[in-house]
């Protein structure tokens, strides 16, 4: 069974910085685009940063210039750096994982389970 775990959510001040780390566990053999999402409360998801494999980024206008994603191919693992917090960007934080194979399985995309982003004074 393959799962996403984020990790390094809480509260910062407006200003700050976090750093959020997703792992795919599991047997996997590739894994194709990696991205994260965020929901505030009320709102819809939406996409906050995706890297492919070839490391190509893309971004919300929303970010550009504060957040930065990575992605560790041999750790299966994608992360986001987010500097210059603002109070907007509180919201739960969701990594996903597109076209992950495995020797014997297939997943056309997996969610992990959220970390909470707090962004206040």
């Amino acid at each position: 069974q393959v799962q996403l775990v984020e990790s390094g959510g809480g509260l910062v001040q407006p200003g700050g910085s976090l750093r959020l780390s997703c792992a795919a566990s599991g047997s996997i053999s590739s894994i194709n685009a990696m991205a994260w999402y965020r929901q505030a409360p009320g709102k819809q998801r939406e996409l906050v940063a995706r890297i492919t494999s070839g490391d190509n980024a893309n971004y919300a206008d929303s970010v550009k210039g504060r957040f930065a994603i990575s992605r560790d191919n041999a750790k299966n693992g994608v992360y986001l750096q987010m500097n210059s917090l603002k109070p907007e960007d509180t919201a739960v934080y969701y990594c996903n994982a597109e076209h992950v194979r495995l020797v014997g399985d297939y997943y056309p995309l997996l969610w992990g389970q959220g970390t909470q982003v707090t962004v206040s004074s």
